[in-house]
């Protein structure tokens, strides 16, 4: 390979340091492992596009509550194990405030991160039913969950809902759920990575399918209100973010202080299990714990057992940024409406160098732009495309890694903070298209 910006030996190397053989198969942490040991064996800066952090700054009324907690000596105190009340109270309004769902606050229970929530929550599913074995994930999806259920020993399947948009969800979802092995249904809205968005009458589909079959489903809104089509920024006024709890009760979500408060580094989360689903009664949860119900068992023996709870001073932060949410005081929807001018300007850049965005609907509307979009090159392999990118300083995660049927690469818009950025993209595209 000629005219590159890192030599291909460096390239070699680094992925044999690393043990990727195929990265189609690298995990997202993987990867970034090998582009910070490219960066240090090259001394190139590279274009990152591999991880999901946010690039904006968190909000002050969130730092300053949890300074101040800090100071007021809550680091040498445990934390109640089903979490800060003011908390708790709080998640239930911004629930209430921004998806029109009514949640008691005892079933929004603080965990470290989504990562955790969606831990426990596959834990607790796999202990269910003994005939419920399986998980089905509506992909393209995160594929550190999939990971998860492996380590579990959970079973797992899936499809790419792309193909199967409107009314065609509904066959689609019905050919596993017929079996009567599916414990749960797991989907995030917006999509990561494609930044899909299912619709209400999808949403429908899937509750009703959830109710019919007794089946819980996992909703992970990470991106909660990051459809930048429509404005869910005000608390409590429709529009609001859509949500499969409009049309069942057999719904546990994770909303993270992550993306939506770039609060990423406090590892904080709630897991907001409908009351229904908290108090629903399990014989097996009751001969295994001595905790019959799905709430109880949630909190008292997972969460327990996982971290007995959450960092106390960062659910003071939590508490303190959702509850200026609920009062219409912080417009964290405003603040994170960058990504969607980002992600704008970086598709400029990819498509005007023949990348072609891949995923670009929701049915008959154009897709929105925000912290993700997809990119395939030709016919190039995404494998294959991600290992000539990093060549020329340019890194991000193959599609297939998420359960994608497409060839391509996720591209995330967080990183893209300042001119530099967008005009090394541009160059680097450019000497990229030169050669291929």
């Amino acid at each position: 390979m000629n005219n590159t910006l890192i030599e291909p030996t460096i390239v070699a190397a680094q992925l044999a340091a690393i043990g990727i053989s195929d990265l189609n198969n690298a995990t997202i942490r993987q990867t970034v492992s090998l582009v910070k040991g490219l960066e240090a064996a090259s001394g190139e800066r590279f274009v990152r596009f591999e991880i999901g952090s946010p690039g904006l700054s968190a909000p002050e009324i969130g730092v300053e509550t949890e300074i101040e907690a800090l100071r007021g000596g809550i680091s040498s105190k445990y934390p109640d194990i089903e979490g800060l009340q003011e908390l708790k109270d709080a998640a239930s309004q911004f629930i209430k405030a921004f998806i029109n769902v009514d949640v008691s606050p005892v079933g929004c229970i603080p965990t470290v991160g989504s990562m955790q929530a969606a831990f426990a929550i596959f834990m607790l599913c796999s202990q269910l039913d003994s005939k419920r074995d399986m998980v089905l994930f509506i992909d393209p999806g995160f594929s550190v969950q999939k990971t998860q259920t492996n380590i579990i020993g959970l079973k797992k399947t899936s499809f790419d809902v792309s193909q199967y948009r409107g009314a065609a969800l509904r066959t689609k979802l019905e050919e596993y759920l017929k079996a009567g092995n599916i414990t749960a249904i797991v989907y995030s809205n917006p999509n990561n990575p494609t930044w899909l968005c299912l619709t209400d009458e999808e949403l429908r589909i899937i509750g009703e399918l959830a109710t019919q079959y007794d089946t819980l489903v996992v909703e992970d809104l990470a991106y909660l209100a990051m459809d930048f089509r429509h404005d869910l920024s005000r608390p409590f006024e429709p529009p609001y973010q859509p949500s499969v709890a409009h049309y069942t009760d057999n719904w546990v979500m994770m909303v993270s202080a992550s993306k939506i408060f770039s609060y990423a580094g406090a590892r904080i989360a709630i897991m907001a299990i409908s009351d229904k689903m908290f108090n629903r009664r399990y014989e097996s949860l009751d001969k295994r714990y001595g905790m019959p119900f799905f709430g109880q068992a949630m909190i008292h023996a997972f969460i327990y057992g996982l971290s007995s709870g959450t960092a106390h001073s960062a659910q003071y932060a939590l508490a303190a940024m959702m509850r200026a949410a609920n009062e219409g005081r912080l417009d964290f929807v405003g603040e994170v409406s960058e990504y969607g001018r980002r992600s704008k300007r970086l598709k400029e850049i990819f498509t005007k160098h023949g990348f072609r965005i891949i995923y670009d609907s929701d049915g008959t509307e154009a897709l929105a732009d925000g912290f993700y979009f997809t990119v395939g090159y030709k016919d190039m392999e995404g494998g294959e495309l991600l290992k000539k990118l990093l060549h020329y300083g340019i890194s991000a995660i193959v599609l297939s890694t998420t359960g994608s049927i497409e060839q391509g690469l996720r591209i995330c818009s967080s990183t893209a903070n300042g001119e530099w950025f967008f005009e090394e993209l541009d160059r680097r595209l450019e000497m990229f298209k030169a050669q291929h």
